[in-house]
């Protein structure tokens, strides 16, 4: 059975699902007229799903569990985030929570269905709530939405509720005070607001992070040029005979310092002359790439 083909069974003409994403009163209203099942009838319908592979069984199941899911939806409304995306959610988890069901554990499908819809519903909030990512590890997850709760009794911490939240979820006060920090932040957009006048529109972060630099195409013009000139570079150093590469290398290339000519002289047992003359006709040749 996959998740598609029970999808799909939740529109079947004879039992259409109404979507949360329409008219959410008209999909609560609705929800609400489809009778809560008995333990002897949902055990009979999970028992038909999982040995028959009946579809309509599921269909009635979930039926008759949306109406949780708007429950459960509705302890997430300080989030901030549209009431039907956080049902639609729900209901997935819910569709998965039927399909995995086992009706000879001894639980109602409600109890085993919670955690399949709160974690669809958690993972749609923490991947919308923010632009940047609040909680990515298990740890920050669960302080995330523990924490969240907190703040609505606590409003901004002091060190001693720091202290207390740190202990009962078993994390360090350093990550609780951070969890604070994001928590209490909240996203702008980085242009000024669209369709407002320039005195009444709160300052954007265009206004005042702004770089100091040149322009990007002459940064990407400068750093160019300079790979050209390194290649030409390369390009003549290779043309240079070896006593001649070496003397402009250890003149003009080497990072320490610049050796003199009566060095050079006395290692080749030549003049400073002679290394002068050897120098100025190796640098002509190389002007002369530079200029073609």
């Amino acid at each position: 059975m996959t998740q598609i083909a029970l999808s799909q069974s939740l529109v079947a003409n004879n039992l259409p699902v109404p979507s949360p994403l329409g008219s959410l009163d008209a999909y609560i209203n609705a929800v609400h007229q489809i009778p809560v099942l008995t333990a002897e009838n949902e055990q009979a319908l999970a028992r038909r799903f999982h040995a028959d592979e009946d579809l309509d069984a599921a269909r009635e199941l979930v039926h008759s569990h949306l109406r949780f899911v708007v429950h459960v939806a509705r302890g997430y409304n300080g989030y901030g985030l549209p009431l039907g995306d956080l049902i639609q959610e729900g209901n997935i988890g819910l569709m998965k929570a039927v399909k995995r069901f086992d009706p000879d554990q001894g639980v109602r499908l409600v109890s085993f269905a919670v955690h399949w819809i709160r974690a669809e519903m958690h993972e749609f909030i923490l991947k919308n709530w923010r632009i940047v990512k609040v909680a990515t590890t298990k740890a920050q997850r669960k302080l995330f939405f523990n924490l969240r709760r907190s703040k609505k009794r606590l409003g901004w911490m002091n060190a001693e509720e720091v202290r207390t939240v740190a202990r009962d979820l078993n994390v360090s006060e350093r990550e609780v005070m951070e969890m604070e920090s994001r928590l209490s932040g909240r996203d702008i957009g980085f242009d000024a607001p669209a369709g407002e006048d320039d005195d009444r529109a709160p300052p954007s972060p265009a206004a005042y992070l702004r770089a100091d630099g040149e322009d990007p195409s002459q940064t990407y013009e400068r750093e160019d040029e300079e790979d050209s000139k390194l290649a030409l570079l390369r390009q003549g150093m290779a043309g240079l005979d070896e006593r001649s590469r070496d003397i402009v290398m250890r003149r003009w290339l080497d990072d320490g310092n610049k050796i003199t000519l009566q060095d050079l002289a006395d290692e080749y047992g030549v003049s400073a002359e002679r290394i002068r003359q050897i120098e100025a006709n190796a640098l002509k040749k190389m002007r002369a790439l530079f200029a073609a």
